[in-house]
C-alpha cells in the first residue's frame, strides 16, 4: 500500500506543519474504534475461517499498519474532522485485511465451503461499502486528497487478495496474480518513469472498471465455478485491467494529450 503523495495538501498546509489537535485526536479515536471492532469480529469469524492464531495476529497487524499510514497522511485531509466517509473506509480495510489473513493463513480454503460463502459475503459488504464512502465524502463536503487515495489502495489491496485467493484455490494459473500486482508494478515504474506519478483525472471508466475486477475476482471465488468458466472470467478482468492502465499510462506520458493546433 503506497499513502505518500507528491502534491501539497489542498488546503495550503505545508507537510509537517502541525495538525488541528482535534483532527489529529479525532482520526485516533475513530481508527482504534474500528481496530478494536475488527479484532473483536475476527475472534467470531475465526472459527468459521478455519483460521489459526497466526491469522487473527496478520489481519490485525496489517489494520494497524495501514491505519498508522493513514495518520501519517493527514496533512493531507483538509477538514476538521477525520469524517464519516474515512471511518466507512477505515472499516473495509479492517474487512480486507481478514480476507487476507484468510487467503494467506487459513487451514484449508477447499474445506469446508461455508469458508467460501462467507469470503464472498465479506467481500459483497467491502464493495457496497466502497460506493458508501464516495457517497459520504460528496454529501458531506468532505472530500480530500487522504480521503480518495486511503479509499484507492484499500481498492488495490482487496483486488490483491481476490486475485491470490483464485490461484490458491486453482480457478486460475499464476498469471491471475497480474490482476492484483499491475496497481503496484504501476507504482514501481514511477521510479522510473517519473511521469507517471503525475495526478490523473478523476474517471468513471476507472472506477467501474475497479468494480468489475472486485465482482470479477467475487464470482470465480464460489464453488461451483471452476476452470474454463473461471479461468475466462479473469482472463476477461485482467484484459479489461490492462486496458485501463494503458490508457492512463498513454495519457500521463504525453501521447493522450491534444495536439496543439496549427
Amino acid at each position: 500500500m503506497d499513502l505518500t503523495f507528491p502534491s501539497p495538501p489542498n488546503d495550503g498546509r505545508q507537510p509537517g506543519q502541525a495538525l488541528p489537535p482535534h483532527l489529529f485526536a479525532n482520526a485516533i479515536a475513530i481508527l482504534a474504534s474500528v481496530f478494536v471492532s475488527s479484532i473483536v469480529l475476527s475472534y467470531i469469524l475465526r472459527p468459521h475461517l478455519a483460521l489459526c492464531a497466526s491469522a487473527l495476529a496478520f489481519a490485525s497487524v496489517l489494520t494497524l499498519v495501514i491505519f498508522a499510514l493513514v495518520v501519517r497522511g493527514l496533512p493531507y485531509h483538509r477538514h476538521k474532522v477525520f469524517g464519516a466517509a474515512n471511518a466507512v473506509t477505515a472499516i473495509r480495510t479492517a474487512i480486507v485485511s481478514l480476507l487476507a489473513a484468510t487467503v494467506f493463513f487459513a487451514i484449508d480454503m477447499h474445506a469446508p465451503a461455508s469458508v467460501l460463502w462467507i469470503m464472498i459475503g465479506l467481500v459483497m459488504l467491502a464493495l457496497i461499502l466502497d460506493g458508501f464512502d464516495g457517497y459520504l465524502a460528496r454529501a458531506l463536503a468532505q472530500e480530500s486528497d487522504l480521503g480518495a487515495r486511503f479509499d484507492m489502495e484499500v481498492d488495490a489491496l482487496l483486488i490483491l487478495v481476490l486475485s491470490a485467493a483464485a490461484l490458491f484455490l486453482d480457478k486460475a494459473g499464476v498469471w491471475v496474480l497480474a490482476i492484483g500486482l499491475m496497481r503496484y508494478g504501476f507504482i514501481a515504474a514511477q521510479y522510473a518513469m517519473p511521469a507517471l506519478g503525475a495526478p490523473l483525472p478523476p474517471s468513471t471508466r476507472r472506477k467501474a472498471i475497479c468494480v468489475v475486477q472486485v465482482a470479477a475476482l467475487c464470482i470465480i471465488l464460489v464453488p461451483i465455478v471452476q476452470p474454463p468458466f473461471s479461468s475466462a472470467i479473469a482472463a476477461a478482468a485482467l484484459a479489461l485491467l490492462a486496458y485501463s492502465f494503458a490508457v492512463d499510462t498513454s495519457f500521463l506520458l504525453g501521447k493522450g494529450a491534444p495536439r496543439p493546433c496549427k
